[in-house]
C-alpha cells in the first residue's frame, strides 16, 4: 500500500465507520489508492478532491466518543471519597 492509502486506511479504522457505512469507507481506500498509482496529476486531482468528500461524509457518521470532562472528574473523585469514608466508618 502507499501512503495515502496507508493513512486512510488508519484513520478509517480510528473512526470505526467500516462497520457502519462498509461501502463508503471501501471507495475512500479505493480513492486513496489510485492516488498512490502512478498516473497523471489530473487524475490524481479529481481522485483526492473525491476522498476529501467521502472522507468528509464518513468523518459524519463517526460514532461520538464520550470524554469524561471536569464535571466527570470531580464525580468519580467524589465516589472514591465516599468509598474511602465508607470503607474507613466500618
Amino acid at each position: 500500500m502507499g501512503r495515502v492509502t496507508d493513512k486512510i486506511t488508519e484513520e478509517i479504522a480510528s473512526l470505526h465507520v467500516d462497520e457502519i457505512a462498509p461501502g463508503l469507507a471501501q471507495v475512500a481506500i479505493a480513492l486513496a489508492e489510485s492516488i498512490d498509482e502512478p498516473g497523471g496529476p489530473t487524475g490524481k486531482s479529481n481522485a483526492a478532491r473525491e476522498l476529501r468528500a467521502v472522507m468528509v461524509d464518513l468523518r459524519k457518521l463517526a460514532p461520538v466518543e464520550s470524554k469524561g470532562d471536569s464535571v466527570d472528574d470531580i464525580a468519580a473523585q467524589r465516589a472514591k471519597r465516599r468509598a474511602a469514608a465508607r470503607a474507613s466508618g466500618d
